[in-house]
C-alpha cells in the first residue's frame, strides 16, 4: 500500500507535469492565450476533449492546471477548478447546480456578499432560498425541499464569530437525497486544518486570496470536488469567462508550497493573542474557538486538531469612539480589508462589512460597533500583543490629548 503524503510533500510536488517543462523545478508562468497545433488531427483530439482542453486560456492553461491539480490533491478532491476570486467561485458553483424555481438553503453566520449573492442576485432570476442557522439541524431537516432543494450552503468556520459548525450532522442530513449538493466556504480554515470533503461535504469552495495564497497580493477562488461535477463547473467558467489569470496561478501554486508550516505559526500566534485577548480588562469577550469559553470550543477540538486558524474577533468595552481610538493607535496591526496573509490585519465588522446595515439589524446578528476582527499574521507574536496591549490602553485616552 503506498503512504499517503504529508500536506507539504504534497504541496511542493503534487502540481508539477511530467516531464517537467524547461527542466524547472517550478512550474513555469506560460503567458499565452492560445496554443497552436501541429495538426488538424491533434486540435481535432484537443477540443474534443472537454477537460484539459489547453487550445485557448479560458478552458484551460497550463500554469493554472498545475496548481489546480495542487489544490485537488491538498484538499482530497478529484479536481479542482480556478477562478479570478472568491465570489466568481461561489458564482459558478451556483449556476451549475441551479435554475429557476430551484432552492437553496443557506445556513447562516456567513459572508455577506455570500448572503447577499443568495437573497439578492440569484432571487431576482427565480432560484429561492431558506435561512437557516448553523447550529439548528432540526430546522436545515424541514428546510430541505426533496424536489427542489439542490444546494446547502455554509461557511466552516464562520465569519466574523469563527463558529464551527457540526460538520458531521449536517452532511448526515444532506446524504439522504440525491440530487442536493453540500457546498462548504473553508476559506477560514483551509486543507492544513481540515478537509471538508473527509467529513462529509461534497463541494468546497476557497477564497484563494487568503490562507491559500497567503501574501496579500493577488485574487483567486478555487472550486474542489468530484471529477464530473467539476467538469460542469469549469464549464460555466468557460462560458462566463472568470477565469484565473497565469501569473496570478503562479502566485497561489507558490503560496501553496509553504501552506502547512504558515498555517502552523497562524494557529500558534492566534492562540497566544486570543489568551491575551480574553484577559484583558478592556475586553468583554473573544470570540475563538480554541478558547474554552467559545461555544464551539469540544467540536474545534475535534475537528480542527491541527488548530483553528488566524483569525478571531473580540468585543472592547465601549462602543465605536472607543474602537477608533484602538485602530489609529496600533502600530504593527493594520486596517484593512481581507484575511490570511503574512500580515496582520484588522477591520470592525459595523464599519466595513455591515456598514449600510442598521445598527438595530447589526445587533441581532451580534455585529455590535464594540466588535472588531482581527486576522492574527506571523510577525512574532510578542510584538503583536504588546501593539495590541498599548492600542487598548490608548482606548481610554480623553480625544486630543
Amino acid at each position: 500500500m503506498t503512504r499517503k503524503s504529508g500536506t507539504s510533500t504534497t504541496a511542493i510536488h503534487g502540481g508539477l507535469p511530467e516531464p517537467r517543462p524547461m527542466n524547472s523545478v517550478n512550474t513555469p508562468v506560460v503567458f499565452a492565450s492560445t496554443f497552436p497545433f501541429q495538426t488538424f488531427a491533434q486540435a481535432q483530439a484537443v477540443v474534443e476533449r472537454s477537460d484539459d482542453r489547453e487550445d485557448y486560456a479560458r478552458y484551460a492553461h497550463p500554469t493554472v492546471r498545475a496548481a489546480e491539480k495542487v489544490l485537488a490533491a491538498l484538499d482530497g478532491g478529484q479536481d479542482a477548478v480556478l477562478f479570478a476570486s472568491g465570489m466568481a467561485a461561489l458564482t459558478a458553483v451556483m449556476m451549475t447546480f441551479l435554475q429557476a424555481d430551484r432552492h437553496v438553503v443557506l445556513l447562516t453566520q456567513c459572508y455577506r456578499p455570500t448572503e447577499q449573492l443568495v437573497t439578492d442576485t440569484f432571487a431576482r432570476f427565480g432560484v429561492r432560498h431558506t435561512l437557516v442557522a448553523a447550529d439548528d439541524t432540526d430546522a436545515l431537516q424541514a428546510a430541505i425541499e426533496p424536489d427542489a432543494t439542490r444546494l446547502v450552503l455554509m461557511e466552516w468556520p464562520t465569519n466574523p464569530h469563527i463558529r464551527v459548525a457540526d460538520l458531521k450532522a449536517i452532511a448526515a442530513i444532506c446524504k439522504p437525497y440525491r440530487q442536493l449538493r453540500l457546498v462548504v466556504d473553508a476559506t477560514l480554515s483551509g486543507p492544513a486544518t481540515a478537509r471538508p470533503l473527509e467529513l462529509g461535504a461534497d463541494i468546497v469552495v476557497h477564497s484563494a486570496t487568503k490562507y491559500l495564497s497567503g501574501h496579500n497580493d493577488m485574487l483567486a477562488g478555487a472550486v474542489v470536488g468530484r471529477a464530473g461535477w467539476m467538469e460542469l463547473v469549469r464549464d460555466t467558467r468557460s462560458r462566463t469567462g472568470a477565469t484565473l489569470d497565469p501569473h496570478s496561478a503562479f502566485l497561489l501554486a507558490r503560496g501553496l508550497k509553504t501552506l502547512a508550516p504558515r498555517m502552523a505559526l497562524h494557529h500558534s500566534n492566534a492562540l497566544a493573542v486570543a489568551q491575551f485577548l480574553d484577559t484583558h480588562p478592556l475586553v468583554e469577550r473573544v470570540w475563538y474557538p480554541l478558547l474554552p469559553s467559545h461555544p464551539d470550543h469540544a467540536r474545534a477540538v475535534e475537528l480542527m486538531p491541527a488548530g483553528a486558524g488566524g483569525l478571531m474577533s473580540f468585543e472592547v468595552r465601549g462602543g465605536l469612539p472607543e474602537v477608533r481610538r484602538f485602530c489609529d493607535a496600533t502600530r504593527l496591526v493594520q486596517l484593512a480589508a481581507s484575511l490570511g496573509g503574512v500580515e496582520s490585519l484588522m477591520h470592525p465588522p459595523a464599519l466595513f462589512s455591515y456598514w449600510d446595515m442598521a445598527a438595530e439589524a447589526r445587533s441581532a446578528r451580534g455585529i455590535g460597533d464594540n466588535l472588531i476582527r482581527i486576522s492574527v499574521g506571523l510577525e512574532d507574536v510578542q510584538d503583536l500583543i504588546a501593539d495590541l496591549d498599548q492600542a487598548l490602553a490608548a482606548m481610554l485616552a480623553e480625544p486630543g490629548a
